[in-house]
């Protein structure tokens, strides 16, 4: 239940937060906007709605599936790590303990995510301008959706064209899967009232916003080194690693370059993993009610 309900929270999360999400990659890539209104606006004024949302779709089934595999794989790990240690798989664990749960899941995701990330990332730098800006037709876009976009990557670039930046983006999910679900864990116990055993929704909610705050205020120097990385295509080779592509940003545009999309990040971090968390643990009570009353 772990697995289906991290599936159902991360295919949520993801449809509330994508259109932030798109103008953060924006943002973090391209130089030419002076900030989050400009970028919104410039992306609403050239192609609509629709521009917030592209490659949605193939987003959601994949953080979907990636939701389903961190949390599983976070539960498993840490009754493993606890019938180690302390002889029962649900014996309380230690920070420690859940920090490395949440490192080992952060690692299983990379394997995952990273080819849907590429094309994430190619499809929504991709520029598409409205047929009503132009008062022409639309040409045709290099990449018509997210798995035609992967088909393009491969012929194009091969089989490692799908794992650029899965250096940065290892860095990224380790530190920042270990600090989301120890801040999560730590955050529910402070706030649940001794006496019961299970924190309530608003801690819940309150618990899952602020942990995704704090994962991704760390996350966001090698977030934004990944989506460099990923947009680096097989003609223009700007970067040969992940040292080079930190080296060559701070040379370029100073150490601010690392944090730029931090505020964006921050800001949407808290309502998806209000979503994320809520919903995963709605399912798991819900299910946990259903079989008690069999």
């Amino acid at each position: 239940m772990d697995f289906i309900a991290g599936a159902i929270g991360g295919g949520l999360s993801t449809a509330v937060g994508y259109p932030l999400d798109t103008v953060k990659v924006r943002i973090q890539t391209e130089n030419h906007y002076r900030g989050f209104w400009h970028c919104v606006q410039e992306t609403y004024r050239t192609e609509k709605v629709r521009g917030f949302y592209k490659g949605v779709t193939a987003s959601v089934l994949a953080v979907s599936v990636v939701s389903s595999v961190s949390f599983g794989t976070y539960k498993n790990v840490l009754g493993a790590i606890c019938k180690l240690q302390y002889g029962a798989a649900d014996a309380k664990p230690s920070k420690l303990d859940v920090s490395l749960a949440g490192a080992a899941a952060g690692a299983a995701r990379v394997v995952l995510t990273n080819p849907s990330e590429v094309a994430k990332v190619r499809m929504q730098t991709q520029r598409n301008p409205h047929p009503s800006i132009t008062h022409q037709p639309a040409p045709k876009p290099k990449y018509r959706g997210s798995l035609h976009c992967l088909k393009v990557i491969i012929k194009e670039e091969g089989f490692g064209g799908l794992y650029k930046g899965c250096s940065a983006l290892l860095c990224r999910d380790c530190s920042a899967s270990a600090i989301y679900f120890l801040s999560y864990s730590a955050l529910c116990e402070w706030l649940t009232p001794d006496g019961r055993n299970k924190p309530g929704f608003l801690v819940v909610l309150l618990s899952g916003g602020f942990a995704g705050v704090l994962a991704w205020g760390l996350a966001t120097p090698m977030d934004v080194i990944k989506s460099r990385m990923q947009t680096d295509e097989s003609d223009q080779h700007k970067y040969k690693g992940l040292i080079h592509c930190v080296r060559e940003s701070v040379r370029k545009e100073g150490v601010k370059v690392l944090f730029k999309g931090l505020g964006l990040n921050c800001i949407r971090a808290f309502p998806v993993n209000m979503v994320v968390f809520v919903t995963y643990e709605g399912v798991l009570r819900f299910t946990d009610h259903y079989k008690n009353q069999k």
